[in-house]
C-alpha cells in the first residue's frame, strides 16, 4: 500500500476553507489524506496531551511519522534542555504512547544535520540510536552525502538493513555536501519512506548573510507532471522490495505540496477509504 501525505497540517491553505481555525485544521487535513508528518515532535518534545488530541481528531486507520526532537539528532546547539541523554531519550518515547496505543504510529524519523558525516563517531550514535528506541520502528534520513559516496554507500545499505532502519529516501536537490542523492533502495521489506523536498537548488545551502527568510525559501518548488512520472516509475520498483510505503511532500514554502501530492495520488490511481467525512465548511 502507498500512503500520500504531507509534512505538517498547518500550513496547506489550499485545502481549508477560508478562516479555518488552527484547532480544526488535522481532522480537515486527515478527510484528503491518510498520513502526516509530526513536525513540532522536531522542536521540542510534545506532551503526551498533545499526541491524545491528534490521534482522537484522525480517523481509525489514520497514521502519524513523528520527527525525532533534534536533541537527539545533534541539531541542538547547546546544552539539551534534560538531565541526560537517556532522559531525553524516555522523554520522547513517553511522548509517542498514544499513537501507540491507537495504532496510528507510522515510525520515527531521525533526520540528521549536514554536519552529521559518514564517520565511526556517527556509526556507533546511530547503534546508540537503535538501542534506545528499542521496537519502535525508526527511519534514518542524512543530509550529508559522505554516506552515499562511492566508497560508503553499500556499506551504509547494508548498515541500515542489518540494524534494522527504514530507509528515508530523498528528493532533493543536488547542491553539494549538504544534500544526498536519491537513492531508491529499501532496507526494511515492511515499509519505506520517501520525502519529496523540492529541487530548489538555489535555496537549498543557507547563503551567507542570509536572511531570515531562508527555510520558507529553501521549499519553494513546484514537481511537474515528468518529475512525477519518474517517481511513479521508482515507487513501481520499489514495491518488489517493500510492502508499504509513505510518501510525504515537503515543497510547500509556496503552497505546492499538497496539490503535488494529490496530482501524484491520482497519477498512481490511488484512492484512500476510511479517511474522515469532509467537513461543510458553513462557518
Amino acid at each position: 500500500m502507498i500512503y500520500i501525505g504531507l509534512t505538517g497540517w498547518g500550513d496547506h491553505h489550499s485545502l481549508y476553507p477560508a478562516h479555518m481555525k488552527a484547532k480544526d485544521k488535522l481532522a480537515e487535513y486527515s478527510s484528503h489524506f491518510p498520513v502526516v508528518e509530526v513536525d513540532a515532535s522536531f522542536y521540542a518534545v510534545q506532551s503526551v496531551r498533545n499526541a491524545a488530541k491528534w490521534v482522537s481528531e484522525t480517523p481509525k486507520n489514520f497514521r502519524f511519522v513523528v520527527k525525532a526532537y533534534q536533541g537527539m539528532t545533534g541539531h541542538q546547539r547547546g546544552d539539551i534542555p534534560f538531565e541526560s541523554k537517556k532522559e531525553m531519550f524516555q522523554a520522547f518515547k513517553d511522548s509517542l504512547e498514544p499513537y501507540q496505543d491507537a495504532n496510528k504510529l507510522a515510525m520515527v524519523l531521525f533526520q540528521f544535520p549536514p554536519w552529521f558525516n559518514c564517520k565511526k563517531v556517527n556509526v556507533d550514535y546511530l547503534r546508540y540510536c537503535k538501542k534506545m528506541m528499542g521496537d519502535i520502528p525508526i527511519a534514518l534520513e542524512f543530509r550529508n552525502q559522505s554516506w552515499f559516496s562511492e566508497s560508503y554507500r553499500d556499506n551504509t545499505l547494508s548498515f541500515m538493513k542489518e540494524e534494522g532502519w527504514i530507509h528515508s529516501i530523498v528528493d532533493e536537490p543536488q547542491a553539494g555536501d549538504g544534500s544526498i542523492p536519491t537513492v531508491p533502495i529499501a532496507t526494511d521489506p515492511n515499509i519505506t519512506l520517501i520525502r519529496m523536498h523540492g529541487r530548489n537548488v538555489h535555496g537549498w545551502n543557507k547563503p551567507n548573510g542570509a536572511n531570515t527568510n531562508w527555510r520558507e525559501v529553501r521549499y519553494l518548488y513546484k514537481y511537474n507532471q515528468a518529475e512525477l512520472s519518474e517517481w511513479k516509475d521508482r515507487i513501481n520498483m520499489l514495491t518488489k522490495g517493500t510492502k508499504d510505503m509513505i510518501v510525504l511532500f515537503n515543497n510547500n514554502s509556496g503552497g505546492d505540496a499538497a496539490d503535488n501530492a494529490k496530482q501524484f495520488q491520482t497519477m498512481l490511481g490511488i484512492e484512500y477509504e476510511g479517511l474522515a467525512p469532509k467537513q461543510l465548511g458553513l462557518f
